[in-house]
Formats: structure tokens, sequence, C-alpha cells
């Protein structure tokens, strides 16, 4: 399906339809794995033409598709990436060999010794580690906002970061992991053109939008630079695979993709392939899951032995998380946290008990996954930077998956008599 023909085509369409056409393999219906690490040249000529296209940009092969070695690209990324673009509205994609290498792709690409970057609370633990430990080794600066819906809690903290430095990235993860708090994007990309203006340079907005995805929140569309997605999770749906994808305007895409061809993290053809096939269900996937999700937060919720829940379809109406939600969020999404009276302990023996539900960190899988994030997760945070964000020690994230939804509550509901 040619891109001129996409207008007006939903995502859950392209997911299926865009990005390969079956004259690229023979024939074939579904896409072939393009199995090799080279490509040959058909001349000499040929041969420079395609490094001039490629490294200058410049040329008689300009816009045309050409491959050189895998590790600057293959078939099967080229597929992928125009899936990806079509289903998140963006102008490009590239992907990655896990959803780590796209966020530390960003930070080494647009981050320099003396600046700083935003970011909020709770975030997910690699993507703390690279921004509050790893990247500071390098000269960089970090600040944190608390509340992502609030405009002065958020402004307090863009001040702070310009303070220690040019502010060169906004990061929102939105929901949070493991919380669902929810970053008001529009929020964010208006900070960041306000910071812009103040220091002569814009920074960046990228948004993690892993935990509900490109069909129940679409960040492009409300101005962000970059989506981020560890396509490891809903994307891949099979807990089989690493991969992660970034997309955004073409040319900071370009830019992203020429340092890959560098840092050699690209996504390889098998799990491209894997990916690309995933994709296609991820729809009707999330829809089961949510469901499934609705049912066991309202059992949790009340349950006497449960001190809170943090699933998103519970927020209450009038307050700013819910108009964020409204305006920003199709859907409630499958990945929350609940909150039990006590901590550790409590939770511990509450996680042994568990015949169903698999004892495992990552998300959006075909199964129902849990963890106590404060011990595995967000294991290498502080206390203190846990507490910020929401997590105590009686915290424990849930991934809802596609099983009978009154087997998951049956199986949570022995679980807790040992609380």
């Amino acid at each position: 399906m040619a891109k001129d023909n996409i207008k007006g085509l939903r995502p859950e369409t392209l997911a299926v339809a865009f990005g390969y056409d079956p004259e690229m393999g023979m024939g074939s219906v579904k896409p072939p794995i393009f199995m090799t690490s080279t490509f040959v040249y058909p001349s000499a000529q040929h041969a420079k033409n395609v490094h001039e296209a490629y490294f200058d940009g410049s040329g008689p092969l300009v816009g045309e598709t050409n491959h050189i070695y895998s590790r600057l690209g293959h078939p099967g990324l080229d597929f992928l990436e125009k899936r990806l673009a079509a289903i998140d509205g963006a102008e490009e994609a590239v992907a990655y060999s896990s959803g780590m290498a796209a966020h530390s792709s960003i930070a080494l690409a647009y981050v320099r010794p003396g600046d700083s970057v935003l970011h909020g609370r709770p975030i997910y633990g690699g993507v703390d580690m690279l921004y509050n430990s790893i990247m500071p080794q390098f000269g960089s600066h970090v600040a944190a906002y608390t509340d992502g819906t609030d405009e002065n809690d958020v402004r307090k903290a863009a001040d702070e970061a310009m303070a220690k430095g040019p502010l060169k990235l906004i990061i929102a993860e939105t929901p949070a992991n493991p919380t669902a708090a929810l970053v008001d994007l529009d929020l964010m990309v208006r900070i960041a053109d306000e910071v812009g203006a103040k220091q002569g340079h814009r920074p960046l907005v990228v948004v993690d939008n892993t935990l509900l995805g490109p069909f129940a929140q679409r960040p492009i569309e409300h101005g962000v630079d970059l989506c981020m997605t560890s396509l490891t999770k809903y994307c891949g749906g099979h807990s089989d695979l690493l991969a992660g994808g970034v997309s955004g305007r073409k040319e900071l895409i370009d830019y992203l993709r020429m340092q890959r061809t560098t840092w050699g993290n690209h996504l390889d053809p098998y799990t491209s392939w894997l990916v690309l096939r995933s994709l296609e269900s991820v729809a009707v996937r999330t829809e089961r899951a949510m469901e499934n999700a609705r049912g066991v937060a309202e059992f949790l919720r009340d349950h006497p032995k449960v001190a809170g829940v943090t699933y998103l379809g519970f927020l209450e109406p009038g307050t700013p998380r819910r108009a964020v939600y409204d305006r920003q969020c199709k859907a409630a999404g499958s990945t929350f946290s609940f909150h039990l009276h006590g901590g550790e302990a409590e939770a511990f023996r509450m996680l042994d008990q568990l015949k169903l539900l698999k004892l495992a960190v990552s998300l959006g899988g075909s199964e129902t996954l849990i963890c106590h994030s404060a011990s595995t997760t967000h294991y290498a945070l502080t206390p203190a930077q846990r507490l910020a964000g929401g997590i105590t020690d009686g915290t424990i994230r849930l991934s809802v998956g596609l099983e009978h939804v009154d087997d998951l509550i049956g199986d949570l509901r022995q679980a807790l008599e040992a609380v």
C-alpha cells in the first residue's frame, strides 16, 4: 500500500496493511525474512552511488530503496519502520534492539556535556538510571517533576533544569511505570515552546508511549517531537522478543538512524519480522486485556486488604488528571498498580501464593504478569526516589493479560488470603 493511499485509514488498518507490498516478496502475502548480513551490488558504480545516497543524501539513487549492510538497514527494518510511523501518525520511525536502546540513542544523540534533562517521577527504572546515573558521567544534569498534570510543579522543575544548563530534553512517560500516573502532553509542548523562547533553543519533547501504545494514545497528534515505544511490550505482545521504536519528524529520525549506523543497535531481521507480525493483532489483544483489567481492578478496589488502585478508569471526574485522561487517552490500558495495607512482607506473602499469575518483570504480554516494584523494576532507586513517584513497599504492579477474567480474580482472591 502506497503512502498516499493511507489518508483516512485508522491505525488498526495500517497495522495490518501498510509497509509491505506482496510485490516486494515474490507475491508472498506476508513479508519474507531477509536473513543476510550484506547485499550484492550490480556494479562498482552502483555501489558508490548507494553509499553517496546513504551517507551524503545526494546522487542518482536518492529516494530509492537500496541496501548496503544489515547494520545500516535491511528490508524487514524498512517494512517495520514504515508501518510503525504510519500507526503513530509520524513522518518517519526508527527501530532498535530494545526499548532502552531507543531511550539511550535519544540521549546520546541530543544531550551534550553541560546540558540538562527534565523528566517525571515515577519513570521506568532503566530510564531513571540512564539520566540520573549514566548520562551525568558525561557531564549532563537532570531535574524531575512529580506531577505531570500540575503546571506549577512542571514549571518549577523546568526552571531548576535550566539553572543547571541548557534544557535539551523533556521526557514524559505517560501513563508512568508502574503507577499509571499521567503527564499532560499539551502542557509539555507548551513549556518546551516557552523554554525555547527563553534560552534560544527549544528542547525536544520525548514521550514514552509504552503503557498505552499507538491505539489508545497518540502523542504525535499533541505536537510532541519524538514518540518512543518499547515494542517488547504490547506491540510484541507475547513476551518473546526485545525491540524499541521511535517515531517523529523526518529530520529528527534521520539523525537517529544515521547514529544507529555507528552504535550498531539496530533491530535484526528475524525480530523485525516478529514485531511486524505482532503489530497486526495489537488492537484486538489490547482490547481483551483492557476488558480484563477493568474487572480485576474493580475486584482489587473493593478488597479490604488493598489500600488503593492506580487504574486510570477510576480517575475522579472533575479532577485535573481526569481532564488530561479524557483529552489525551482513548482507553485506560491494562497495566496498573495496587497498594497493599502493609509493606514488603505482606506483598511477598501474597506473590508467593499465586498459582496462575506469573511473577516476572515486563508487561504487555498475552499472559498476566505481576511484580513487586520496589524490589524489582525500581530496585536501583533510593527509597526517597521511589516514594516521590508513589511507589511504596506495598506497591505491586500488574499487567493483565488474555486469560479469563474470572480465573485471574480467583487467583488473586486466594493469594490475598495470605496477607
